[in-house]
């Protein structure tokens, strides 16, 4: 374990930001770290409002399987206690962050629980870019000085339990769980539905 910890800290040195490093890369990475993530949510909404029944059942899903994720984090981090690089003093920290545990990332494990939702059904294509995102954002936040590499790679175990965890479940009961949430969206959105802004 000491020798992982220290291949760990050695391959952040390696990916930090210096205080050589260009404000605008820094910039770039600030945005990235923090905003890329909307594109989350925004996502999900487009395959609920505009998709087919097959998308609105992966949308559920996938959120299932990235919140389901994120609760196994916070279970983890309970458990087991791993200090962000500033707590510790290595390297540069270049946003402010909460001292709690580093360990997994919850930002890459929504990204991932995301991919690989889609890419299990055959959304090659927008999966991809789901995952093109997350590593973009696990660079970032690395970058950046919130993260070690192996809280990225932890992340994406997680993601993929998650997931293990999720589909056989919904493959028993994700039917009747996109019928009543479709049920309640039909009577919250009446309006747009009837003037054909988005799909019944």
């Amino acid at each position: 374990m000491e020798q992982i910890e220290i291949l760990n800290r050695a391959l952040f040195l390696k990916i930090n930001a210096s205080p050589d490093t260009a404000s605008w890369v820094t910039g770039i990475a600030k945005v990235v770290a923090d905003d890329l993530i909307y594109a989350i949510p925004a996502l999900l909404v487009v395959y609920w409002l505009w998709g087919s029944e097959a998308k609105r059942s992966l949308a559920l899903r996938a959120f299932l399987v990235a919140m389901l994720g994120v609760g196994l984090n916070q279970l983890i981090g309970l458990a087991w206690q791993h200090p962000r690089p500033f707590m510790i003093g290595l390297g540069h920290s270049w946003v402010q962050h909460t001292a709690d545990s580093s360990f997994p990332s919850d930002h890459m494990t929504v990204f991932m629980g995301i991919a690989i939702s889609l890419l299990f059904a055959g959304e090659i294509l927008t999966g991809v870019l789901a995952l093109a995102c997350g590593l973009a954002v696990a660079w970032a936040r690395v970058f950046l000085g919130l993260h070690f590499p192996l809280d990225m790679l932890g992340s994406i175990g997680v993601a993929c339990l998650s997931h293990a965890l999720i589909l056989p479940v919904w493959r028993r009961m994700g039917d009747v769980v996109t019928t009543f949430i479709e049920m309640l969206y039909r009577n919250v959105m009446a309006s747009p539905i009837a003037r054909g802004v988005v799909r019944r």
